[in-house]
């Protein structure tokens, strides 16, 4: 671990986080809910629902709030699957459809049952603590979702990784250590940013349009 760069990622995770907690709750039910809008028009237009492997999350604390979303994901054809903590240090994917039962899944958050199939995900939502506009993200300091992605990757499999949050969790520059995995875009109230969309080689192997 680069001793030198984690207390800045800790500094500003605490400062994103602030002023994501800030936000009021009416302000952050209204931001979802365009943020709701963008990321269906953007996993449309990329040719990322029918039946591709997405990802989502639950929110905990002041995420953005994706649940609304995912019954539509689920009706277009997607593939779903939330994480689950397996581990201090892991996280996997299980099959998730609306109705399904749900319990702890570690980290304070709630996911389909152990009885639910692992799987791989095609595309991957992230929540975020903060980011940058280079594909630069913190979370919560764990590093489930980088370990999620590796591990994904040494299977063969690169998925699209997607940042998740709040505008006012934008920063000039995140400090990046090696095992960092960088995001291909963001999605916030404010807009969807490329970070490296079109590097993507699942991008490629899902014929993905302009």
């Amino acid at each position: 671990m680069n001793t030198a760069v984690a207390p800045d990622k800790s500094a500003i995770r605490d400062i994103c986080l602030g002023r994501r907690e800030s936000l009021k709750l009416d302000f952050r039910q209204a931001a979802s809910a365009q943020i709701h809008t963008l990321l269906a028009a953007l996993l449309t237009a990329r040719n990322l629902v029918e039946n591709v492997e997405i990802a989502a999350y639950l929110p905990i604390r002041s995420e953005v709030d994706l649940v609304p979303l995912l019954p539509d994901l689920c009706k277009a054809g997607a593939l779903l699957s939330l994480p689950v903590v397996v581990s201090r240090t892991n996280i996997v994917f299980r099959r998730y459809a609306s109705g399904d039962p749900l319990g702890p899944a570690g980290f304070g958050t709630i996911g389909p049952e152990e009885s639910a199939a692992s799987v791989e995900p095609q595309v991957v939502l992230m929540p975020l603590a903060g980011f940058d506009a280079r594909g630069g993200r913190i979370g919560y300091g764990a590093g489930h979702y980088d370990r999620a992605v590796h591990s994904l990757r040494q299977k063969g499999r690169d998925p699209i990784t997607i940042g998740v949050g709040f505008a006012v969790q934008q920063v000039e520059q995140v400090p990046v250590e090696p095992h960092d995995i960088p995001l291909c875009v963001i999605v916030t109230e404010a807009g969807v940013t490329d970070a490296g969309f079109s590097n993507s080689t699942e991008t490629s192997s899902l014929k993905v349009g302009a």
